[in-house]
């Protein structure tokens, strides 16, 4: 239902209030609420605390436990991609920022994306967890797409004009390349890291 061309507010609303509570926070506890709904809450039918109405704070805990690729708050948080090297946290934002803050780059993010089925969507976040940007799409590979809506973010902050898209060279670098900062982790864990985990703190240091 994000997809809908009538998504909104109230649609993200009734979305949150039937996602499964983790917990309700009184007197410095947490009280395990799991398995209930916030909707059971502002109803005062949570067994964990029973005829207890929800305040203003229980709604905005609520909201941080909730973990779609977007989550709503007063901005967008943008889930799909955390942490990682200094250079690529300065690059995420620069990317959605290109696209998001410049209504061309936007427009024409959307009409390319206007087509694509809900099952393509879900293949989509599936598999690139898997092959990254190797994963075939319609008649060619996700990397085309991303060389594309790559140009239309640097486009978009070089429309704004304050000389940001250099934020962009370690994300610009992956899709040269075809190969994700995960891969490149792979390929040491099953080389010179001798299959241990250990390393990767020493790796991802900043």
């Amino acid at each position: 239902f994000f997809f809908d061309d009538s998504f909104g507010f109230e649609q993200y609303v009734d979305f949150a209030l039937d996602v499964p509570m983790y917990f309700v926070y009184r007197k410095k506890k947490y009280i395990d609420c799991t398995g209930m709904t916030f909707r059971d809450f502002l109803a005062g039918k949570l067994p964990c605390i029973p005829g207890e109405l929800p305040t203003l704070n229980d709604w905005e805990n609520h909201l941080t436990t909730i973990f779609p690729e977007v989550r709503l708050k007063r901005y967008l948080e943008m889930r799909g991609a955390d942490g990682g090297p200094w250079r690529r946290l300065c690059a995420l934002p620069a990317f959605w920022v290109g696209i998001l803050y410049d209504e061309v780059s936007l427009q024409r993010v959307l009409d390319m994306t206007a087509d694509w089925t809900l099952e393509e969507r879900e293949m989509l976040r599936n598999k690139v967890t898997v092959t990254g940007l190797k994963t075939p799409f319609r008649d060619g590979l996700l990397k085309h797409v991303a060389e594309e809506v790559l140009e239309l973010a640097k486009d978009g902050l070089e429309r704004r004009g304050f000389k940001e898209s250099g934020f962009l060279n370690a994300v610009a670098e992956v899709v040269r390349t075809g190969v994700t900062p995960a891969e490149r982790l792979l390929e040491l864990y099953h080389g010179k890291w001798e299959q241990s985990v250990d390393h990767v703190f020493d790796e991802l240091l900043y």
